[in-house]
């Protein structure tokens, strides 16, 4: 898992890649991305995530839908399996999220982690990738 400090001094790197000219920034090769994030899913044991466990592998891909108008945080980051909504990006975690998603970056997100525990943040990770 990264280290807080590595993950502001990444996001700190990132802010920092926006600010420049678009004509200044180097045009990466086409499919590399790198990893942003890696968080629980929140709300996993209010969703779907109970029944779909079984189905569920490291590695699969997930689908990270903004929700905006979210009433309970506005920078709201469903996390969906086939189109089933498994819970959140937790609310600590999602700015960096949400402003890529809201400038239209592509990202890509899949499960990093499944661990059987009691304790429904430590069910499912996610591994939020930042395609460039």
């Amino acid at each position: 898992m990264m280290s807080r400090r590595a993950f502001l001094k990444s996001l700190t790197a990132l802010v920092g890649g926006f600010a420049l000219p678009a004509v200044a920034r180097a045009t990466p090769s086409l499919g590399a991305s790198k990893t942003l994030q890696i968080s629980p899913v929140a709300g996993f044991q209010y969703h779907h995530g109970e029944t779909l466990w079984p189905q569920l592998s490291i590695g699969q891909p997930l689908q990270l839908v903004r929700e905006a108008d979210n009433r309970y945080d506005d920078r709201a980051v469903r996390v969906e399996w086939q189109g089933y909504k498994l819970g959140y990006i937790p609310r600590l975690d999602n700015a960096a999220v949400s402003q890529l998603m809201d400038r239209g970056e592509r990202l890509e997100a899949v499960i990093a982690q499944l661990a059987v525990s009691r304790n429904p943040w430590e069910r499912v990770g996610v591994e939020v990738r930042w395609q460039m």
